[in-house]
Order: C-alpha cells, then structure tokens, then sequence
C-alpha cells in the first residue's frame, strides 16, 4: 500500500485514532497535513517525530467546524504539494447528555465540529480532486451512528449524517474516479476509554464478539486500505471497525 508522491489532509490529527492515522500514511511514504485545535506543543512533537522518521508531516492550527479556517488549510495543502490526494474527515468532539437535559449548545457544537467541518474540509478539497480525476476520501463515523445510543442524540445524529453525507457524495462524483466511503469505529482504546473502571470495560468487552477493545491503528490501517489503490473498486461503503460488534 505505497503512498509514495500522494498527499494527504487529516482533520483532528494530533491525538487518539487520528494521530495513528497520521503516522500510518507518513510510514506508507504520503505527506500528511493534520489540523489541530489546541496544543501547539503536540503538534511540534508530531512533526519532530515524522522528521526523525524521514517523512513528511506538517500540523495546521485550525477548528474544523470553522468553513474559512478549512479553506485556508486546503489552500496550505496545495501551496505545499500541488495536490491533495486523500482527505480524512476524523476531526470530533463529545458532549454526552439526556435529551431531556441537552442544550442547545451541547447540541450544535457537536453538529459543528462532527458533521459541518466534513462538509467544510470535503468541500474545499472537491475542485482539486476533480480537476485531477482521482482522491480519496474517508470520513470517520461511528457504530453509534448506525445503532444508536442514548445520552448520545447529539453524536449520534452528526455520525449518521455523515454516513449519509458519504453515500450522497459518492454518487456525485463517482463518475471523475474519486471514492468517497466512511469507517464507523466501535469502541477504540483512546483517552476517553482510558478514564473507564476495570468494571466497565468488562461490560463493553462483553458485548464484542472479538471480546477486546480495539486500538487506534486498527482504524488506521483501515483508513490506509481505502486510501491505497487496493479499495480501488469500493465507494459510498461504511467499513465497520468494531470487533463484530454491530453484525
């Protein structure tokens, strides 16, 4: 799965499954831009880490939810290389609440920074990637996006739409070459796990038939699949990562 003279965007690259997809596309030899919000300093540590590894990783500070701050990344990107060839749409947040007791708040901010920044980034990479006939883009949704959850209406109404957001795109530009298809993770060893009593990951485990939690680069091999010419026949797919979760 060479990526060799192919450059990629990852929105929300500087912790969790979107760090591990941007080390697994610089190690197959793409350039990689990932966008950060907040720490300067990982993103530093990021870039330092693909420099001794003799790849090519750059972090642009930026909210993804934000449609000219994703204009100006993409504008980075094609500055940079001249192309853009893989987007991944990872970027999200969390703000778990009842219905009952959600706020407008906690519901438009998750819609913003989960749904509208795929749209914002998507958007912005579309006319490079047709003018060029070829790209590939992978948004990153959720199992919950597929099943549902409670205290979850906010998340799981901005995954859903991005599953249908990948199907409707797919259809729109399948006729230049470029494919467009969605991972929905299950439940993935990261910081937010992390915080889980011994307790509680046994009641998750329970309900995985692989009777594990997956790690990061589970996700981002998946995501190095349908970047690389092997996935070259598939599009408008949602991938489940789940462990069989959800089958």
């Amino acid at each position: 799965m060479d990526l060799a003279n192919k450059t990629a965007l990852v929105t929300g690259g500087s912790r969790g499954i979107g760090k591990a997809i941007v080390f697994e596309l610089a190690a197959a030899g793409a350039n990689v831009v990932f966008t950060y919000v907040s720490s300067d300093e990982k993103a530093r540590e990021i870039e330092e880490i693909g420099k001794t590894n003799g790849q090519t990783i750059f972090g642009f500070k930026a909210d993804a939810g934000d449609f000219a701050a994703a204009e100006a990344c993409m504008q980075f990107v094609l500055e940079k290389f001249g192309r853009i060839d893989i987007l991944v749409n990872n970027a999200g947040i969390t703000k778990d609440n009842l219905l009952l007791r959600m706020s407008e708040q906690e519901f438009d901010s998750v819609i913003q920074a989960n749904l509208k920044s795929v749209f914002n980034y998507t958007k912005h990479a579309m006319k490079p990637m047709l003018s060029q006939r070829s790209g590939s883009i992978i948004n990153i949704s959720s199992v919950v996006g597929i099943n549902g959850n409670p205290g979850q209406a906010n998340y799981v109404a901005s995954k859903a739409g991005v599953i249908g957001f990948t199907k409707s795109v797919a259809k729109e530009v399948a006729s230049r070459s470029l494919r467009v298809n969605a991972i929905a993770p299950g439940f993935i060893g990261t910081d937010m796990t992390d915080k889980l009593n011994e307790k509680q990951k046994e009641a998750i485990i329970s309900l995985i038939p692989l009777k594990r939690i997956g790690d990061a680069e589970d996700i981002a091999k998946t995501v190095l699949f349908l970047a690389s010419d092997y996935s070259k026949y598939i599009t408008g797919q949602t991938i489940t990562v789940d462990g069989g979760m959800v089958m």
